[in-house]
């Protein structure tokens, strides 16, 4: 224990100040100072004891007595001296107590005092006297302060870094010392262990976890180059005490530099180190991989549930279309049957000449054959069939009124059904029958056809508005549509007229209407023909009328014009001869119409979008 006292010079003079420096060797390192509180500023440095390691004693200690080195030093260079080998403990070092310092001072004062040396009769020079070294060794090592600066420059300290022969031949045992020998720096005790090849995982992040966060306590106040207490004034002790601060830090900054060199150079060549990196490599690999394996197997899952859907998609597309081919088969096979027994019962017909010389009962036969053949079913053909094979003309009469009374019947159910929606409706009730193919709509049919060949735009709906504008009709009949147009036109084409006179007495009819037209051209005079011409034309001056153009005309000239492109020969004349009520000037003079028509709406509808 020792007490100070402030300077009068100290704002805090009146404060005492106690501390007390207690040095124990922690794992081998230099001694840590702890810091004690009291109600007068108490200072106290503490080192934990270690309990493991025997206290070194005096009288066990080896001190030596080297004469010849006392001798060789320069008691002006005192401060560049190894002041435990002048005290003769140059082994022990920092590892010595102050006891062993001590005792070593005192024999070292017993034997080379002056006073002992000139009571031996020695002869001591001013410029010579070595105990000058050894007092000087003893004030630097027996003060906590100064010696812990001293330790701090220790030029026995090894403070170079192991080579790579030394790491490669064994690195446990090379990074071991040099931790061991660096760990005396650590401000904290219980320095951890370098380990070996079989220390867990935990112990060796801990021990560079504490390395590379390490805290040295080693200063460079020994070697400052300039000693304030020599200075005349404060300003030049402040400027003094700056340049050596500065100094310090650098070195202390070069210190801590080679610590992280030591710790990266050993945590780079560590062999557990590269071990646990390739097992944390592994094991991220691993996890990859699983991650892989399951988006793999979930995509895999995925596509085979999406192959079942389609699969189950595509059988059951298949089952349908195999459904659907089967009933186009049946509905095929119920047709091709259907117009076989059509076709057998007309060649039955024929063959058998059931029709007579009179033209209209042999029309009306016809008409009757073929109505039979569109209103009976397959079954009923075959029976019809069947029955004409074996009774002959009797069952073919009996068949044709049997077809007239239901379609008697038929017409009387509509009549009915329509009187019942009408009633108490004093509206008079009109009944609509099917469209008769008589003489004239027949040969309109095989006009038509002719004048509208294969390969027009909507050809049987033209051919249709055709016999329907010019031909004749009863009063409550429909008009003909495409479907019946082009059934009436299969029929004609299928019809054997070798086999009856129709075709001759449908020759001799129109030749018999050709020569009547042609006698009542006759019985008109050219004077009232050219009188008619004169008033018509007379007329169409004075009143200035134009034949309007009806719907259906419309629609036969657009339809010509499609069916006669411009490169057709005589086109016009052509085109003149779809409508019977137009001249060729007429058809032209609309056509010119049509486009300018056409041009103006353009030409509008372009300003507009201008």
């Amino acid at each position: 224990m020792e007490e100070a006292a402030i300077g009068k010079n100290n704002i805090c003079s009146t404060v005492a100040i106690r501390y007390r420096f207690v040095y124990e060797n922690v794992g081998g390192g230099e001694p840590e100072l702890q810091f004690s509180s009291h109600p007068l500023i108490k200072l106290q440095v503490e080192v934990p004891k270690d309990e493991n390691k025997e206290e070194l004693l005096p009288e066990n200690v080896e001190y030596e007595d080297d004469v010849a080195y006392l001798r060789s030093l320069d008691p002006k260079e005192w401060k560049s001296q190894d002041h435990y080998k002048v005290l003769g403990i140059p082994n022990l070092r920092y590892k010595a107590t102050d006891e062993i310092i001590k005792n070593a001072y005192r024999k070292k004062v017993l034997k080379h005092h002056p006073d002992k040396r000139k009571a031996l009769g020695e002869e001591i020079k001013p410029d010579d006297d070595y105990f000058t070294c050894i007092t000087m060794a003893y004030e630097t090592l027996g003060n906590v302060n100064r010696r812990r600066a001293y330790d701090s420059v220790d030029p026995q300290f090894d403070n170079d870094l192991p080579c790579n022969s030394d790491i490669k031949k064994d690195f446990f045992k090379t990074f071991t010392h040099y931790f061991e020998l660096n760990s005396r720096w650590s401000e904290k005790p219980n320095v951890p262990k370098l380990g070996d090849v079989n220390s867990s995982r935990e112990d060796v992040e801990k021990f560079y976890s504490f390395w590379y966060d390490f805290k040295s306590w080693r200063e460079y106040s020994y070697e400052d180059e300039e000693d304030k207490d020599k200075c005349q004034d404060r300003d030049e002790r402040r400027y003094v005490d700056k340049l050596n601060k500065a100094d310090r830090l650098r070195k202390k900054k070069e210190e801590m530099s080679r610590i992280r060199q030591l710790v990266d150079l050993a945590y780079s060549n560590d062999p557990r180190i590269a071990k646990f990196k390739q097992d944390d490599k592994d094991r991220k690999l691993a996890a990859k991989r699983a991650k892989q394996n399951a988006v793999q197997a979930k995509k895999e899952e995925e596509e085979r549930i999406l192959r079942e859907a389609q699969l189950a998609k595509e059988q059951a597309e298949a089952a349908e279309r195999a459904k659907i081919e089967a009933k186009r088969q049946e509905r095929e096979a119920q047709k091709k049957a259907l117009k076989k027994e059509r076709k057998t019962l007309r060649d039955i017909c024929k063959s058998n000449n059931y029709y007579t010389e009179d033209a209209e009962e042999n029309l009306s036969r016809m008409t009757a054959i073929e109505g039979i053949c569109e209103r009976l079913s397959l079954k009923e053909l075959e029976d019809l069939n069947k029955n004409l094979k074996n009774n002959g003309k009797s069952a073919f009469l009996k068949a044709i009124k049997e077809n007239e009374a239901f379609l008697q019947k038929e017409r009387l159910e509509i009549l009915n059904a329509t009187k019942k929606s009408n009633t108490g409706n004093n509206t008079p009730v009109v009944v609509m029958v099917a469209p008769d193919w008589n003489e004239d709509n027949i040969q309109l049919l095989v006009k038509a056809v002719n004048l509208f060949p294969a390969g027009t735009n909507q050809r049987w709906d033209v051919v249709a508005n055709f016999i329907n504008q010019h031909g004749t009709f009863s009063e409550n009949s429909n008009k003909f549509n495409a479907k019946m147009v082009l059934s009436k036109a299969k029929d004609l084409q299928n019809t054997d007229f070798s086999k009856n006179n129709l075709k001759e007495v449908a020759n001799k009819q129109a030749f018999d209407n050709f020569k009547k037209d042609k006698k009542n051209v006759l019985n008109i005079g050219e004077s009232d023909i050219s009188k008619k011409l004169e008033e018509d034309n007379r007329k169409s001056a004075t009143n200035g009328e134009v034949k309007i153009w009806t719907t259906n005309e419309q629609q036969l000239l657009e339809q010509a014009l499609k069916t006669y492109p411009a490169s057709t020969p005589e086109r016009w004349d052509r085109i003149a001869e779809c409508l019977p009520d137009r001249s060729k000037k007429e058809c032209m003079k609309r056509y010119k119409d049509l486009v300018e028509t056409v041009k103006a709406k353009k030409a509008a509808q372009a300003a507009i979008n201008k």
